[in-house]
């Protein structure tokens, strides 16, 4: 059962030892993810604003690279002279070219984050190298149709130092005139800006772009974001209006965090992208091994309390079904039980102990007690039935005198063989139980002594069911019932008409007896039903004589079926009465297992 003391003990201990454990395996991690995520969140925001500041810092050093450049007088000199292609101007060209190129390296040389800057015309001509194909690389496109002035990571073989590198591309133009005559070109080592991108840590596995609004990497390396929260992202940054923040989006099951930061660079944007199983696994990881302590503890709680509880619950158990023997009456069953019960328990030993004791006092006191029982039931009954002699007798007698002084000598004498008969009946002590035949034939030789007593002011009916010949009933049980209906039958009729019936239904015998007399009250029926409450059996023994009939009889069957038996009294004033006895065939433990009063 799963209620038993001992899954009761085990739960307390398994709830009072692991729940607070597994609750303290769900709390700490959730406690140190919510820290960390805003630590997190706090420190890649500082060093995203860190690398914001440092690529303004470089940004606008090439910006004003390109400006001065722009402004210096060699510049000017030269785009003008390259402009004229007279013979006579081209050593001074050359020699502004080569002026231009000094100047330009010593700003190179002078910044200290590798800045290189190139000067090229519109046709290809280039402080550094002729560029034929000018018009048709990439960056030149976006900057003349597009005014992109600022150029992803690329490799530019015209530059004053090779490698891969970004570049901010100013306009080359007459001071004067404002008329474009090419692109003024800062280069910018891609090295620089993603030396210092690689120090934005991001939990284990972060990863940290520098994208434009397309979502191309615009440093060194692929874009590993999964391209739909790439998307999604970029999309809520372009549109929205906040210049830095935090995107949560979901994708395939995971949750990905999306720091970004718009620069002033362009449309350049800064994005660092982790997921959050990926940031939290450590914690992930100290939930698992806290929830897998927690089983280790609830298996380890579950045995110790076992053990702790098998000391006190085994033999409470054994005990308890020590207690169900006792519960059936099996106090043989219950002492050779008790041996087998074993504790180390004082306080359950000493239980076990007086237990032991208990059934012997109970056993010896049951015993007494049933004994006593009996005799005193079979004293009552005996009362009882002596109690019905000499009322019958009387009536009898009566009769055979009422007849003797009419002169009918021939009733008399078959009075006389009737009442014989029925004393011998009466006589017979051998057993209290006889047949429901034999009762039935007293009843038909007592009814004959009535008929021949009131002629035809009385109609007797007896109707036998043949299946209940042959079973047992107690004597004297319709005759009681017969003299008051007689008796109560001519108070304010001429006539008495009684039925008499016997049937056998399933397991049950039902005997009724029925007459047309002047009913009951209810008060009466009331204090007949309630006969078992008011001990009626003892008011019966002392009534010395009055109120004999029918409690009489209630009183014996009581005694002797117990709960296998029932009765009902229908009555209606001045209509008559009716009395059903119900017996069951198969008595149980609720009565006396015998009754052989000789």
């Amino acid at each position: 059962m799963f209620f038993s003391l001992r899954n009761r003990l085990m739960l307390i201990f398994t709830l009072l030892l692991t729940i607070p454990f597994i609750i303290l395996s769900i709390i700490i991690p959730n406690w140190f993810t919510s820290i960390m995520e805003e630590q997190v969140q706090d420190s890649t925001v500082e060093m995203m604003d860190q690398y914001s500041l440092y690529i303004n810092s470089v940004t606008t050093q090439a910006e004003e690279f390109g400006k001065q450049v722009l402004v210096n007088q060699t510049t000017q000199d030269w785009m003008k002279l390259e402009k004229d292609s007279a013979g006579s101007l081209k050593e001074q060209s050359l020699l502004t070219k080569n002026q231009l190129k000094k100047q330009l390296s010593s700003i190179t040389i002078n910044n200290s984050n590798g800045i290189s800057i190139s000067v090229v015309l519109n046709d290809g001509t280039g402080i550094w190298g002729n560029n034929p194909s000018l018009q048709n690389m990439r960056w030149f496109k976006d900057f003349s149709e597009h005014d992109q002035r600022w150029v992803k990571a690329h490799i530019d073989p015209f530059q004053p130092f090779q490698g891969i590198q970004n570049s901010y591309l100013l306009p080359l133009f007459d001071m004067h005139t404002f008329e474009r005559y090419g692109v003024i070109k800062v280069n910018v080592p891609t090295s620089l800006l993603q030396n210092a991108l690689n120090k934005i840590t991001l939990g284990k596995n972060g990863r940290v772009y520098l994208l434009d609004k397309q979502g191309t990497n615009v440093l060194l390396g692929q874009v590993k974001t999964p391209k739909d929260v790439l998307q999604k992202s970029l999309a809520e940054i372009t549109n929205g209006k906040r210049e830095k923040g935090l995107i949560e989006t979901a994708y395939k099951g995971e949750q990905h965090l999306v720091f970004f930061q718009k620069l002033r660079v362009g449309d350049w944007i800064l994005i660092s992208e982790v997921t959050k199983s990926e940031l939290f696994s450590k914690i992930e990881q100290l939930q698992r091994n806290l929830l897998l302590i927690s089983a280790i503890i609830f298996i380890l709680t579950i045995i110790a309390s076992f053990m702790l509880s098998s000391n006190i619950v085994s033999p409470l158990g054994k005990l308890t079904k020590a207690m169900r023997f006792v519960e059936r009456g099996e106090f043989a069953g219950a002492k050779r039980f008790m041996p087998t019960i074993k504790s180390d328990n004082h306080e359950v030993g000493y239980v076990i102990k007086m237990f032991s004791h208990t059934i012997d006092r109970l056993k010896h006191l049951i015993e007494t007690e049933y004994e006593a029982n009996i005799r005193r039931k079979d004293a009552e009954y005996k009362a009882l039935l002596l109690q019905i002699n000499p009322h019958f007798l009387n009536n009898t007698l009566e009769i055979i005198g009422g007849l003797a002084a009419q002169g009918k000598n021939k009733d008399v004498m078959n009075v006389s063989v009737y009442l014989g008969r029925m004393m011998r009946y009466s006589l017979n002590t051998q057993s209290d139980v006889v047949n429901l035949g034999e009762e039935i034939n007293y009843i038909r030789n007592f009814t004959n002594i009535l008929k021949l007593r009131y002629e035809d002011t009385i109609s007797i009916v007896i109707e036998e069911d043949a299946e209940t010949k042959e079973l047992p009933i107690i004597k004297f049980i319709l005759q009681p019932l017969v003299e008051n209906a007689v008796k109560y039958g001519f108070v304010g009729n001429k006539e008495v008409e009684i039925k008499i019936k016997t049937e056998k239904a399933g397991n049950q015998i039902i005997i009724s007896v029925e007459d047309n007399g002047v009913g009951m009250s209810e008060e009466v029926i009331a204090n007949l039903l309630n006969q078992e409450k008011n001990n009626e059996t003892r008011n019966v023994l002392e009534s010395k004589g009055s109120s004999i009939g029918l409690k009489n009889v209630i009183g014996r069957l009581q005694l002797y079926y117990g709960r296998n038996f029932s009765y009902g009294i229908e009555s209606e004033k001045n209509m008559g009465t009716r009395i059903t006895f119900r017996i069951n065939l198969h008595r149980g433990d609720s009565h006396d297992e015998s009754h052989n009063n000789g």
